[in-house]
């Protein structure tokens, strides 16, 4: 199956499974609203899915969310089976996805190590300004 297909129907099975999520048709108690799919990735021969599921709850709410889809994983597919025609239909694995939270983290330590850069140069071009003004001790003398 040609890369552009593939790459399509896994948006059309994300969409379709947060969709699932939002309306709460899920009724495994894990599984929060607050999850989000990030990602599908599907084999070329249709036969796995791998869905990677994020949240900025904390990570063990998350990896329970990720258990609670992956014991709804057959109401999933069978739901997702009806609306997609496909002659075969892939095998679902849910994953838990940590890079938002990572590149949020990343963002933020580079915000304060910019921060901190911006304050050693304020420090220093003040340390200059004051040693190349003369006191007025100096001027008066």
């Amino acid at each position: 199956m040609g890369e552009f297909r593939l790459t399509r129907l896994g948006e059309q099975f994300r969409d379709e499974i947060s969709r699932m999520i939002l309306k709460q048709q899920i009724k495994d108690p894990r599984v929060s609203t607050f999850l989000n799919i990030n990602r599908v990735e599907i084999t070329s021969d249709l036969s796995y899915a791998k869905v990677y599921v994020s949240s900025f709850m904390n990570e063990r709410q998350t990896l329970r969310g990720v258990k609670g889809l992956e014991s709804a994983a057959g109401f999933i597919q069978t739901t997702l089976s009806k609306k997609l025609r496909l002659r075969q239909f892939p095998k679902l694995t849910f994953l838990l996805d940590n890079s938002i939270k990572e590149g949020f983290e990343m963002v933020q330590k580079l915000n304060e190590l910019e921060a901190e850069s911006n304050a050693r140069e304020a420090s220093q071009t003040d340390e200059a300004d004051s040693a190349g003004k003369p006191d007025e001790t100096d001027a008066q003398n």
